[in-house]
């Protein structure tokens, strides 16, 4: 993904930093032990007024820790202290103390209620009620709603369920109603992975408002695993690795991405090397006429081993196309055929799961936590779950099987804590990631169907799962990947289709880097429902 047109500050440009006696938040001494586990060691954060502060670090560095004390959901061990405008705050904070003390929270992906309306997610847990009837005074509460967003310049219906708002107008919600208690020059905005499922469109109009708010003196603190958002945007940067801090405050201007991830990894990244694009090759999987919600009268082939990416504007289809492909989604009409089996997708019904599954084809979800894994049963129930059936005894499920199965895909993605007993919920979320991969790729998939397969995961968790994914297409597995990441596309693809308005405009083959991606998904034109080959003839 290009970040170069998001908005930055004042402060990129040259302007001198305050005094340190001017900060807008300071913490110092901060550690956090969960039980035999250190969490955190010593940490420190000063945000100074007027800056978006990056946060970085690989999964289980200890970032998210850190956000969850100064949100008041976690308690830091004895030593801590955390000062805001220069006076200290007692600690442990507590959720109720945050609105007083200037605070506000952008959580993970926003942290919206789909169901509730604009006006319930804005007001939530700031609801008042009549003196005497203990009746919610909704008039009053609009009003409230509504001076926040007169204030940020946007309108949007109150009335209206979140799950139907656009993707810039749910970003607007969600800073809205972290900024309900902001007072100009003041204040603190925590910014929890907010940005992980914004488009690169929604990006610059949540960046637009935010600079807003930051510019007039407000300080905000961004987590979030993607080096080129945070180097783009961010004033400075602080990196966190095994719980400690290993660069503090280091101004994103001194700093580019290579230099960054050693300082993620405490290594040298290794760069991916140009995958050797695979001649013609028989085909594992046709996709025939597939239309959906949103994807109109799609065709495509898949070779033996060739990875193909989906991309686009959002809302222009490639979002859909897994989840049609993979039962998920009801498709209007369609069919896939499998080693030369045709299945039919369409007339408005899901196909059989069991059937796409017994062909081979395996759909790895975007929402890991909601429709991929099981948070709360083991990492070896999850992983072998699919084939719970297949193996073992009529009369038992069999443990050794899994097991072994378990410890062979621990060892070839790399998974952490290599526990199998141990529940998903205790994983960070790269890991979790790998798990959710593993439990596909254990079944020798024939097809892999892929949703932002690298979100929310940190540079070398990113690293290691286009290496595993690029290593199942050499054994012959054919991947259809749907992405906005033009990094992952690039490293991994062997051809990219560009869909708008849900009919493939353009085809990158050959040869082609991220700008070429990012150009083909803005260029207007294009014959609809066609493809345009644009490299490597």
């Amino acid at each position: 993904m290009s970040f170069a047109s998001l908005p930055h500050s004042h402060l990129r440009d040259g302007a001198g930093a305050p005094p340190a006696a001017a900060l807008r938040l300071r913490a110092t001494g901060v550690s956090k032990t969960f039980r035999a586990t250190r969490a955190l060691t010593d940490v420190g954060l000063d945000l100074r007024p007027g800056e978006l502060h990056g946060l970085v670090g690989q999964n289980g560095s200890g970032k998210s820790t850190l956000m969850k004390i100064l949100s008041g959901y976690h308690a830091p061990d004895p030593g801590a202290r955390l000062e805001v405008d220069g006076r200290e705050v007692r600690l442990p904070l507590r959720v109720s103390e945050l609105q007083r003390h200037g605070i506000a929270v952008v959580h993970q992906s926003l942290g919206l209620i789909p169901e509730f309306s604009v006006l319930e997610n804005m007001r939530m847990g700031r609801l008042g009620a009549a003196r005497w009837t203990r009746r919610i005074r909704w008039s009053y509460e609009r009003q409230q709603a509504a001076a926040v967003f007169e204030r940020l310049g946007q309108t949007i219906d109150l009335r209206r369920p979140v799950r139907e708002l656009s993707a810039e107008h749910r970003a607007t919600v969600g800073i809205a109603r972290a900024l309900q208690d902001y007072e100009p020059g003041q204040g603190v905005i925590l910014l929890d992975e907010a940005t992980r499922a914004l488009t690169r469109r929604t990006l610059q109009h949540f960046y637009e408002l935010l600079r807003a708010v930051i510019d007039e003196g407000a300080a905000a603190v961004l987590v979030s695993h993607r080096i080129e958002e945070v180097l783009e945007v961010c004033d400075r940067i602080t990196v966190l690795r095994d719980g400690r801090v290993v660069a503090a405050g280091v101004p994103a201007a001194e700093l580019d991405e290579a230099g960054l991830a050693r300082l993620l990894l405490g290594y040298e990244q290794g760069a991916h090397t140009p995958r050797q694009r695979p001649a013609a090759a028989a085909c594992v999987a046709e996709i025939r006429r597939l239309s959906g919600k949103v994807v109109r009268d799609l065709t495509v082939s898949i070779g033996h081993g060739e990875i193909v990416g989906i991309t686009g504007l959002a809302g222009g289809g490639f979002e859909e196309v897994p989840y049609l492909v993979g039962g998920a989604l009801p498709a209007r009409s369609g069919e896939i055929s499998v080693g030369g089996q045709p299945i039919s997708l369409g007339r408005g019904r899901r196909v059989s799961i069991g059937r796409l599954i017994a062909a081979g084809v395996f759909l790895v979800p975007e929402k890991r936590d909601e429709e991929g894994l099981a948070l709360e049963m083991s990492m070896l129930h999850n992983m072998t779950l699919p084939r719970v059936g297949e193996n073992g005894a009529p009369w038992s499920i069999g443990w050794s099987w899994q097991e072994r199965e378990a410890d062979d895909m621990i060892r070839q993605l790399g998974i952490t804590p290599a526990n199998p007993r141990a529940l998903m919920s205790t994983f960070s979320g790269g890991n979790q990631q790998k798990v959710l991969l593993a439990k596909w790729l254990a079944g020798g998939p024939r097809l892999l169907l892929l949703h932002e397969p690298t979100q929310g995961v940190d540079v070398g968790a990113r690293r290691d799962i286009i290496s595993v994914l690029r290593a199942e297409a050499e054994r012959g597995c054919g991947i259809l990947v749907s992405t906005t990441d033009v990094g992952d596309l690039a490293a991994m693809c062997d051809r990219v289709l560009i869909l708008r308005d849900g009919r493939v405009t353009e085809e990158l083959t050959g040869a082609f880097d991220q700008e070429e991606i990012v150009a083909a998904t803005f260029r207007s034109g294009g014959p609809a429902g066609g493809a345009r080959g644009t490299r490597g003839d």
